[in-house]
């Protein structure tokens, strides 16, 4: 690893140009320029002698949001103590602090006249004039040999544009966008110190109150600007990571960036004491880097390890992370981040009080402990349909949900269940708060700001007791119950990793450009909505060139073992692993462990192909056959250090459609199937598509020397899949595993060259049968170092 040090050298000089009244700020690779009036004219690439800023975009430096609407700078003044001085309407004045380091440059808000007035300040948008790779995530635009790079340096300042008044980026990332011209850069702080009232979570909960926090003004707001050659970017990310004390996380002395660790697959499955052994004994036969648990807690929100699995608690877990470490395994656990579920403590029997609102009444009249209607001042945030799953409100300690409100005064709540979710019933005094808690799908409550730091606390402790080296911030969006948009998520990061004692590698169900120097991967793409080639299949494809951008460890996502996975499957998901040099993770449970009867050959196969992905054995001409989802690939080892990998070559496809014959005439079809490979059994995949109805009783006859029947009936959509083994797979139509039936004879071969393949089936309705028949190439030679 290239070490850093946490030095900085400064650099003495602001130029002030006597022709043109510019600024002029450089560090060993770029020139900046600032107008009189504020705005970046030149961004100049110093080893390449090139300028890169687009005059085709809006370019200040700093813009302001006063009562909902943006002010450019009029004016710009350098003073010699390294401060620019903005002026902007009505008497706005910011003061920018400016030092140039030989990487980079910052700029920071040091202080505003108007520290109240003030809503937001936007860094730019800088643009610029590149447009091949735009990292929108990390904040980093680039071509083949120059990079340009926006960075937010503190939690206040977050990446992107303030598109909303909560600061939430629903997209991956906005700290890099593209534009006609090329691209911008961005980064924004909101005045967060005043209260406000603001539509939340996308406009889920309109007009919440979200109370101020102390202290979050813009004041302080930071960046760093750089430029650099394209093969220098995550040396001088690093730089400033270390120098400005933005989160710098390692894995055994290794920055997360460039450690081997991150993109290594993992296994998903819930373990006890008595079967962690065998899910270990897979996991490092498959040299797999993490034994997952998905459920280990009692609840989310205090995260208590579960008394189910371990009874022990701690203990038992703690025991098991031990166990794992001495076989070079990582035990992970599965969180939900703020998500607090209803039978945890913060819930019952007494809720804490810092449970989210989306906002409140107050009793119009006296209720007791039995009444079933409740009289509120106003309907508002009742009546929220959109958003509104658990229909609860809370009075003094009392949870009471509630069936539907009024639409007309007098408003009341109504059929309510008092003393919900174990809560206790009690009388209320006229004049009450009564307020409607934020929900979720799930059926789950959130907590305010303060409780949820509270929570990633609670995090870190249990993280800290028991060893736990893995997780996710799954759920990553609930910590937009606090109102604090993007800087909600960050802050509950940071809170869990500044409480940590090791390092725990973890996952996100949202980038974000603050959180990127926290987070170790993203492996997004679900298996429970299809078949295992099936599911979010594409999504997965599209997600690596964002990894790529972004300077992010490839990962496509989770895929399903059950007790049916073919080794077929699990070769496919590992070529495409291999091409875009990806990691993955293989969720199960010990049940499809114990009864697929291919699990060593398939830990075997998935050591084998992560080897050769993990040494860049393959050539960057196979890794493009290899992404493609249509191949299929099969690996051998052949020695200590060779490999024989063979591609699988697709026929044409076959289509019969239910014919009517004059009797006695012979009905079927007759195909003719060109292998151009070695002689070898059948394989093929059989699907019945069309109009409805089905087909039963497929029969294949090759070369008029044996007939094969499968005594199956399929409907459309289904299929029948034959690897050349007896064992024949039927699937649904998502692409899911039903059912395996047996050959009662010995699948037949087919030769090098011209096949006479007669094929027919028994059909009801009118639906049609497509067959792809395929034939194992020879083998390409891949060496291993």
């Amino acid at each position: 690893m290239k070490k850093i040090s946490a030095s900085i050298f400064i650099l003495p000089f602001i130029v002030l140009n006597a022709f043109s009244n510019e600024f002029d700020f450089s560090t060993n690779s770029l020139r900046i320029k600032i107008s009189p009036k504020g705005n970046i004219v030149s961004l100049h690439s110093l080893e390449l002698n090139k300028e890169f800023f687009s005059e085709k975009g809006e370019s200040a430096l700093l813009r302001v949001k006063i009562n909902n609407e943006y002010f450019l700078p009029e004016k710009a003044e350098y003073k010699n103590n390294g401060i620019i001085k903005l002026y902007f309407e009505n008497r706005i004045s910011v003061e920018i602090k400016v030092k140039q380091n030989q990487q980079y440059i910052t700029f920071e808000v040091i202080s505003v006249n108007d520290d109240e007035g003030i809503q937001a300040v936007v860094w730019g948008p800088v643009p610029t004039i590149i447009s091949e790779i735009v990292g929108e995530i990390i904040g980093v635009v680039r071509n083949k040999e120059f990079a340009i790079g926006l960075m937010g340096i503190n939690l206040k300042t977050p990446g992107g544009f303030p598109y909303n008044d909560e600061g939430w980026q629903s997209a991956r990332g906005t700290m890099a966008e593209a534009r006609e011209f090329g691209s911008v850069l961005q980064a924004y702080s909101l005045n967060r110190a005043i209260p406000r009232k603001i539509d939340v979570w996308e406009g889920n909960f309109p007009n919440m109150p979200v109370p101020p926090i102390k202290g979050e003004t813009v004041t302080g707001s930071k960046i760093a600007l750089y430029g650099c050659l394209v093969e220098n970017v995550l040396d001088v990310i690093e730089q400033i990571e270390i120098s400005e004390g933005l989160p710098h996380v390692e894995i055994d002395g290794v920055w997360t960036k460039r450690s081997p660790e991150t993109g290594r697959s993992y296994l998903i499955a819930s373990f006890d004491e008595s079967n962690i052994d065998v899910l270990l004994n897979h996991a490092e036969r498959a040299n797999l880097m993490t034994l997952y648990h998905m459920d280990p807690f009692e609840s989310w929100g205090h995260y208590n390890i579960s008394t189910q699995f371990f009874p022990d608690g701690i203990i038992a877990m703690r025991k098991c992370v031990e166990k794992a470490k001495k076989k070079g395994i990582r035990i992970g656990a599965h969180t939900l981040t703020n998500f607090i579920q209803t039978h945890d403590p913060y819930i019952t029997p007494v809720p804490d009080k810092r449970l989210a609102r989306t906002g409140n009444s107050i009793l119009v009249s006296a209720i007791t402990e039995n009444s079933t209607e409740i009289h509120v001042q106003s309907p508002e945030y009742f009546n929220n349909e959109k958003a509104n799953w658990l229909h609860t409100v809370m009075i003094d300690e009392e949870l009471i949900r509630y069936h539907s409100v009024t639409d007309h005064p007098p408003y009341k709540l109504l059929d309510c269940q008092r003393g919900a979710f174990e809560t206790k019933a009690a009388a209320h005094k006229k004049g009450s708060e009564v307020g409607k808690l934020l929900d979720h799908p799930y059926e789950v409550f959130f907590p305010n700001f303060d409780m949820q730091n509270e929570i990633a606390v609670n995090m870190a402790k249990t993280f800290n007791a028991t060893g736990i080296e893995q997780m996710d911030f799954d759920g990553f969006e609930g910590c937009l119950s606090s109102g604090q948009g993007d800087y909600g998520l960050n802050v509950f990061a940071k809170t869990f990793l500044d409480n940590l004692d090791h390092t725990v590698i973890n996952g996100t169900s949202r980038s974000k450009s603050y959180y990127w120097h926290i987070n170790t991967y993203c492996n997004w793409g679900e298996p429970w909505y299809s078949g295992f080639r099936e599911s979010m299949q594409q999504y997965r494809i599209n997600n690596q060139g964002l990894f790529d951008r972004n300077y992010l460890p490839n990962m496509l996502g989770w895929y399903l073992l059950t007790e049916t996975t073919s080794l077929a499957d699990i070769e496919w998901m590992l070529a495409r692993g291999a091409g875009y040099g990806a990691g993955y993770a293989l969720a199960t449970d010990i049940d499809a462990v114990n009864n697929n009867g291919d699990i060593e050959i398939i830990m075997d196969a998935i050591r084998e192909w992560e080897k050769l992905r993990h040494s860049r054995a393959f050539s960057n001409r196979l890794r493009e056959k290899l992404k493609d989802p249509s191949n299929e690939f099969h690996l051998e080892k052949i020695g200590e250090y060779n490999y024989n990998l063979y591609a699988f070559n697709d026929s044409e496809e076959y289509i019969y459609k239910k014919t009517v014959r004059q009797s006695g005439e012979p009905v079927g079809v007759k195909w003719e199937l060109n292998n151009p490979d070695n002689k070898q059994k059948m394989q093929f995949k059989l699907i019945v598509e069309g109009e409805p109805g089905s087909i039963s009783n497929p029969a294949f006859e090759i070369n008029k020397f044996v007939t094969i029947k499968f005594p199956v009936e399929l409907k459309v959509g289904e299929a029948l899949l034959c690897d050349g083994t007896e064992n024949v797979r039927i699937y649904d139509e998502k692409g899911r595993q039903m059912k395996t039936i047996t050959s009662s004879v010995t699948i037949p071969n087919v030769n090098n060259g011209k096949n006479q393949i007669v094929f027919n089936c028994d059909f009801k309705g009118s639906p049609s049968v497509k067959v792809l028949f395929k034939t194992r190439g020879e083998p390409e030679r891949i060496p291993v170092n």
